[in-house]
């Protein structure tokens, strides 16, 4: 993944200023709470008539700018947010030799200077035939373990704020030769929608489906209102979650 450093900021002039003040009242605060047995009523009125003058608006706006930007720092969003997914996975023939599938990834970046986008896959079979992606250009991939990993270059730098939206294809042989078999989407960004959708070969519709969340355990039977039939005969599944938990693994099993 091809992202450059998240860009930090920094306080100004005035910024440090009022946060220096601040620090000087709380000692002041300290000193008063520790002394408050020695010193005369004539001094604690004087100690409460500076504090009670100093700006504490903007000095706690300056502090609450800093937790934010440390927060920053340590809580790390990533390269993206993604605000809309969509998954299609395409059975072609009734023995599972043949199957295409299809990603549409609204995206919306969280960084600035962001030249690259990463694609990844894995499965049995052969995967990534004729593998097609829209905006940009496949320009490397590498395997290191169980999966692939493709970099797409975006041929222009993006900045935060800005949105994309990805449509990445490829295709599938003998991936799906068992009488049961499963489809894996994993959460790797924050997610505002995630939709998974199923199709059969009107020559083989499925006996049995159900979603499973590898991370929680928890399968979830598919009753027959996640399934419709198709103008040209074939099966469709569908499912769909809003606001999809990170890291987690949604599997759609299926008997057929």
């Amino acid at each position: 993944m091809m992202i450059c450093p998240i860009t930090g900021g920094r306080l100004d002039a005035g910024g440090v200023s009022t946060l220096n003040r601040l620090l000087a009242a709380l000692v002041l605060v300290l000193y008063w709470i520790y002394m408050g047995f020695f010193i005369s009523a004539n001094q604690t009125h004087k100690l409460i008539v500076f504090l009670m003058d100093l700006p504490w608006s903007n000095m706690l706006a300056h502090l609450w700018d800093l937790g934010k930007r440390v927060m920053g720092k340590l809580v790390n969003p990533g390269m993206y947010e993604v605000l809309e997914y969509e998954s299609i996975l395409e059975l072609i023939d009734e023995k599972g030799k043949h199957a295409r599938f299809h990603k549409r990834q609204k995206v919306r970046y969280l960084q600035d200077n962001i030249i690259a986008y990463q694609d990844q896959a894995w499965g049995d079979g052969e995967i990534l035939l004729d593998y097609r992606c829209s905006p940009g250009m496949a320009v490397d991939c590498y395997r290191p373990g169980l999966k692939t990993f493709i970099l797409i270059s975006l041929r222009e730098v993006k900045h935060e704020g800005d949105i994309d939206e990805f449509n990445i294809e490829w295709g599938i042989r003998d991936g799906f030769l068992r009488s049961e078999e499963l489809w894996e989407t994993e959460i790797n960004h924050p997610t505002n929608h995630l939709e998974m959708k199923l199709v059969f070969p009107k020559t083989r519709t499925p006996r049995r489906v159900s979603v499973l969340e590898g991370n929680r355990r928890r399968s979830t039977l598919l009753d027959s209102d996640a399934q419709r039939e198709l103008p040209d005969g074939r099966w469709q599944v569908s499912w769909e979650i809003k606001r999809p938990r990170l890291h987690e693994h949604y599997i759609i099993k299926w008997y057929w």
